[in-house]
C-alpha cells in the first residue's frame, strides 16, 4: 500500500453517503447560513439549568442562532424566554450575563416590561396617540421555553413539536439522576473555539477517539469489553450510550474515585459513565459522581462558543461538594485531563478543512451499535441533511 497522489487524495470516497462527510460542511458560509436558519432556528436547544434561576426575577442571558435572548423566572415560578431587545428602538435590555430584575427597564428611553414580556410603562405615552399605538401592542417577542426535569430548553419556531416529542427518550438514561431530587450548577465555563460547531460536537459522539486521551486509555478502554458496550440512536438525530464502566484506581491521582468517598449521583454507581447527545448542539454526560452539560453557540463557520456546566446534588454537605468538584475537574473543566485535548482535536481538524489540506472525513465504523461504532455520528448527519437539504455522493460531493 502506498501514499496517494493529488488525484487520489482529493477523490471522494467510493463509499455510501452515510460513511463519509465532505469538508465543505464545516467551511462554507452558505451552509452555515442554512444551519442557522433551518437547524438552530427550528430545533430545541438547551439554554440553562433551573438552578441558575432560583428566585423570582432571576434572569440569564443566552445567545442562540445569532440572537440575544434572556430567560427570566416570574413571580408565578415559571421561566419564560424573550428577545433581549426593546420594542421601541431595539436597544439591548439586559447587559449583564445574569442578575435579578423584577421589571425590565430599557436604559435608552425607560420603556418598562414585566416578567410576562408585557409593556407596562412608556414615558409620555400620549405622544404615540396620533400613531395609534399603545402598550398593549408593544410587548416583547416571547420564545418558546419548556423544561425537562430541570433542564430548560428554548425554541425559536412557534410551530415546532413539543420538547418531549423532540427528545424521543434520548434523556431517559438520566431519568434516575434528574428525578431523584434537585441538582445545581457548581461549575460554568465559556470558551471560544476556532472551529466549526460540528467539530466540537463530534468529540462527544465519537467513542473511537478514546485512544487520544491517556486518561481514557487507562480508565475506560479496557474497563469493559467492547462487545458489551451498548450504543443507542434516537429519532431527530439524538444518540447516546447505555451504562459504560470505568476503572479509576489504576490512574495516578484518581485512587478512591470509584469507591464511596462521596455518594454517586442517584441511580448510578461511582464507576458508571453515560452520555446523551442532543441534536443539534448539546450533550449531557455523567461520570459516576458528577454531570456535565455542553452547549455550542456557532458564531460562524470557523468560530464556536462552548458553554460547559458541572452539576451536583443541591444541599449536599460541603465536604461532598469539594470531592465532587475535584472529580469534575479531574476529567473536565478547562484544566482537566480530557476536555483540553478534545478542544485541540476539534481545532486541529478545523485547520485542515479550512485550508483544504483535508477535504473529507470518514464515519464508517460498523460494530452493531456496540464498542466504538460510528452510528451516532451517522444518525446526526442524516438529521443534519434532512434539515439543511445538503447531500453528497462520491461523484458530485456536497450539494444542496
Amino acid at each position: 500500500m502506498s501514499a496517494r497522489n493529488e488525484a487520489g487524495w482529493r477523490a471522494a470516497p467510493a463509499l455510501p453517503r452515510d460513511y463519509w462527510v465532505p469538508g465543505s460542511v464545516y467551511t462554507q458560509p452558505d451552509i452555515f447560513a442554512l444551519e442557522r436558519r433551518e437547524i438552530f432556528g427550528r430545533t430545541w436547544r438547551f439554554a440553562c439549568h433551573e438552578s441558575e434561576l432560583p428566585e423570582p426575577g432571576d434572569y440569564r442571558c443566552v445567545e442562540h442562532a445569532g440572537l440575544d435572548l434572556f430567560l427570566l423566572r416570574g413571580p408565578d415560578g415559571l421561566v419564560r424566554c424573550f428577545f433581549n431587545a426593546c420594542s421601541h428602538r431595539g436597544a439591548r435590555l439586559l447587559s449583564a450575563p445574569s442578575g435579578n430584575a423584577r421589571k425590565i427597564t430599557c436604559f435608552y428611553h425607560l420603556w418598562t416590561y414585566d416578567s410576562r414580556g408585557r409593556c407596562i410603562g412608556i414615558p409620555r405615552a400620549e405622544g404615540y396617540s396620533r400613531a395609534g399605538i399603545g402598550k398593549s401592542q408593544l410587548g416583547l417577542r416571547e420564545v418558546r421555553c419548556e423544561s425537562h426535569l430541570g433542564l430548560l430548553f428554548i425554541n425559536l419556531d412557534d410551530e415546532a413539536p413539543p420538547l418531549e416529542d423532540y427528545l424521543d427518550g434520548a434523556l431517559a438514561p438520566f431519568d434516575s439522576i434528574l428525578r431523584s431530587g434537585p441538582l445545581e450548577v457548581f461549575h460554568f465555563s465559556r470558551t471560544v473555539l476556532d472551529c466549526n460547531w460540528k467539530a466540537w460536537h463530534e468529540t462527544n459522539m465519537d467513542l473511537y477517539h478514546e485512544y487520544m486521551h491517556v486518561v481514557l486509555r487507562q480508565t475506560q478502554v479496557n474497563a469493559m469489553p467492547m462487545e458489551d458496550r451498548a450504543l443507542q440512536v434516537f429519532a431527530n438525530g439524538h444518540g447516546g450510550s447505555g451504562r459504560l464502566r470505568a476503572a479509576y484506581d489504576g490512574y495516578r491521582g484518581f485512587k478512591g474515585r470509584g469507591s464511596d468517598e462521596v455518594p454517586p449521583l442517584p441511580g448510578t454507581t461511582a464507576t458508571e459513565f453515560l452520555f446523551s447527545i442532543l441534536f443539534s448542539g448539546s450533550a449531557v454526560l455523567s461520570r459516576g459522581t458528577v454531570m456535565r452539560i455542553d452547549t455550542v453557540s456557532p458564531q460562524g463557520p470557523d468560530r464556536t462558543v462552548l458553554e460547559m456546566r458541572g452539576l451536583g446534588i443541591k444541599g449536599e454537605p460541603q465536604e461532598h461538594r469539594r470531592i465532587r468538584e475535584r472529580h469534575h475537574n479531574q476529567y473536565w473543566g478547562p484544566f482537566g485531563r480530557n476536555v483540553p485535548e478534545d478542544m485541540l482535536a476539534a481545532e486541529s481538524c478545523a485547520r485542515s478543512f479550512s485550508g483544504t489540506t483535508a477535504n473529507h472525513q470518514l464515519i464508517a465504523r460498523e460494530e452493531a451499535l456496540t464498542g466504538q461504532d460510528d452510528a451516532i455520528l451517522r444518525n446526526f448527519y442524516r438529521e443534519w441533511s434532512r434539515h439543511t437539504g445538503v447531500e453528497w455522493d462520491c461523484d458530485a460531493g456536497a450539494r444542496s
